[in-house]
């Protein structure tokens, strides 16, 4: 094997290995995290309380006083 070839297979193994550990950590990273959530925010207008409901709901009952709240857009 010529120098020029022992190069090559140098820099490409080692390439190679980094991009293995790379995305061995970002497999490792995902599964840790949580997703977020689908949940939707609302915000009372009687009392102030902030909560979330389902993401099928349009409306949402407030948990503390009970007023039918619309959900925040951001």
């Amino acid at each position: 094997m010529s120098i020029d070839q022992i190069l090559l297979v140098y820099v490409l193994s080692t390439l190679g290995v980094i991009s293995l550990l790379a995305l061995g950590s970002e497999l490792r990273r995902r599964s840790f995290n949580p997703r977020p959530s689908e949940d939707r925010v609302f915000r009372c207008e009687g009392c102030g309380y902030v909560y979330t409901d389902d993401a099928d709901v349009d409306r949402s009952r407030c948990p503390q006083c009970g007023t039918f709240n619309d959900a925040v857009r951001f």
